[in-house]
């Protein structure tokens, strides 16, 4: 008798999980909520929003490359966004995971854009 054995993978699991921990970080900044859970799980969201969406716009790079530079953009982003509000005295917290989830998305939306335009240029 032979046991079959199937290769699952447990990403997908990860990414969902990383997922709910950072939109329950984002809730709990916009809430203003008094949870000790609130700083860890903003901080991942801070840093995992611009991260993945720059990661999709470097599809082009190695995997650990393509890491590390999205987690390195990640951080000029949130910099970015923060030096940006203190120079105009509008800093708070719920404005800056407003600022970088617009900042994440907008990212996001030109990379699947400007795939969608590559896309349709090969295919004609």
């Amino acid at each position: 008798m032979q046991t079959i054995r199937i290769k699952t993978s447990s990403l997908p699991l990860l990414a969902g999980a990383a997922t709910a921990v950072a939109g329950v970080g984002a809730l709990l900044a916009l809430i203003d909520s008094a949870s000790p859970l609130r700083g860890p799980c903003t901080l991942f969201f801070l840093l995992a929003a611009p991260a993945v969406a720059l990661a999709a716009a470097l599809r082009g790079l190695d995997p650990f490359g393509r890491t590390l530079c999205a987690l390195a953009g990640s951080v000029v982003a949130n910099m970015l966004v923060a030096q940006g509000m203190l120079a105009v005295h509008r800093w708070s917290v719920r404005g800056g995971v407003v600022a970088v989830t617009a900042l994440s998305l907008l990212l996001l939306a030109l990379t699947l854009i400007r795939e969608r335009i590559s896309g349709k240029r090969t295919q004609v």
